[in-house]
C-alpha cells in the first residue's frame, strides 16, 4: 500500500500531508487520489490493515493455551517485538488509539474494545472476594498504551524491558500484589527474532507480518492442495506472478508450505501443500480473522 510505505514519523500523524506521503511513497498525486479520497482515508486504510495484521498474529499467541496471565504475558512479549520492528506505524497507531490522528471513532472503538475484552478476562481470575468494575480493564489498557507510546517517543530501543512492568500493571488489580510481583521479577528469555514458542509444546511457526494477502494464499492452498503458482495467485487476487512466487518462497522458508511438484523442471508446474504447521497456522488465522469487520476490506501492497 503506497500510503503505508509513505512515511517515517516520530509523533502521530504530524507532517503527513498528501505531498509528503506521495513523495515518500514515490507515487504521483494522481495515483494517490485514484486509491484514496483524502489523506485521512489513506491513514485509516493503513491503520485498519495494521491492526488486523497485529491482531491475527497476537491471536495465535494468546490462543495457545495456559492461564490467563501466561497467555497475556506471551502476547505482550510478541506485541513489543512487533512494535520494535514497525516503529513508525506503531507510533501512528498508538497515537491514534490515544485520541490523535484521523477521526474514526468506529475503528478506534473496535480495537480498544478488543484489548479491553482480553484484559477483562482477568476479572474471572480475581482473588477471592474482590469485586472489580469493567472500567478496570479500560484504565489498564489506557495505561499500557500510554507507557509504550511514551517509550517510542523517547526513542527507547529496548522495549522488551517493559514486559515485566507492563504485566505488573495488568495483573495487579486482578490477581493481587504477590502475582504482580512475580510478573515484575520474571526475566524475559532472549529471542532470535519473533517466534511463537509454547512452554509445554513444540515450537510454533515463526511470526511473520500476517497480511490479508498472506492469509488468502494459505487459504487457497488449504482449499486446493497441490495448486500451482498461477492458481494460488488467481485465488488470492495477486496480479503479479513474481509477488506470488516471492510470498510462496517466504512461506516455504518458514516451514508453512511445501512444493511437492516438479517445478524445478522447465515447464513443470509447482504443487503447493500446507505443512502440519501451515495447517495449524492457517486454521488459527481463519478462526480468528473476523477481527474488525470484513477483513476483505484491508488493502494490501
Amino acid at each position: 500500500m503506497a500510503c503505508e510505505r509513505g512515511w517515517s514519523v516520530e509523533r502521530g500523524d504530524e507532517g503527513l500531508s498528501v505531498r509528503a506521503l506521495v513523495a515518500r511513497a514515490g507515487v504521483s498525486r494522481r495515483t494517490f487520489y485514484e486509491l484514496f479520497g483524502s489523506r485521512e482515508e489513506c491513514l485509516l486504510a493503513a491503520l485498519d490493515a495494521f491492526f488486523v495484521e497485529i491482531r491475527v498474529v497476537l491471536a495465535v499467541v494468546y490462543g495457545s493455551g495456559g492461564r490467563w496471565s501466561q497467555r497475556l504475558g506471551a502476547a505482550v512479549v510478541v506485541l513489543l517485538e512487533l512494535v520494535e520492528s514497525e516503529r513508525d506505524m506503531s507510533m501512528l497507531a498508538l497515537s491514534y488509539l490515544l485520541g490523535r490522528g484521523p477521526e474514526s471513532p468506529q475503528l478506534r472503538g473496535r480495537v480498544l474494545e478488543c484489548l479491553r475484552g482480553v484484559v477483562d478476562e482477568g476479572r474471572s481470575q480475581a482473588v477471592s472476594g474482590q469485586a472489580l468494575s469493567p472500567l478496570t480493564a479500560e484504565l489498564v489498557v489506557a495505561s499500557v498504551l500510554t507507557v509504550i507510546h511514551a517509550r517510542l517517543q523517547a526513542g527507547s530501543q529496548r522495549l522488551g524491558a517493559l514486559v515485566g512492568p507492563l504485566m505488573w500493571m495488568i495483573v495487579l488489580p486482578y490477581l493481587g500484589p504477590a502475582a504482580a510481583g512475580r510478573e515484575l521479577e520474571r526475566t524475559r528469555r532472549p529471542q532470535a527474532g519473533l517466534s511463537l514458542i509454547s512452554a509445554s509444546g513444540p515450537p510454533r511457526p515463526p511470526v511473520m507480518r500476517v497480511t490479508y494477502r498472506t492469509a488468502r494464499v494459505l487459504e487457497a492452498i488449504a482449499l486446493v492442495p497441490g495448486a500451482s503458482n498461477a492458481e494460488i495467485g488467481a485465488r488470492a487476487e495477486i496480479a503479479d506472478p513474481g509477488q506470488t512466487s516471492k510470498l510462496l518462497s517466504r512461506l516455504a522458508r518458514l516451514g508453512l508450505v511445501e512444493n511437492q511438484g516438479a517445478g524445478w523442471a522447465r515447464g513443470a508446474p509447482n504443487a503447493w501443500h500446507l505443512t502440519d504447521s501451515g495447517r495449524e497456522f492457517e486454521s488459527t488465522i481463519r478462526r480468528r480473522s473476523a477481527l474488525a469487520g470484513d477483513p476483505r476490506r484491508v488493502r494490501d501492497a
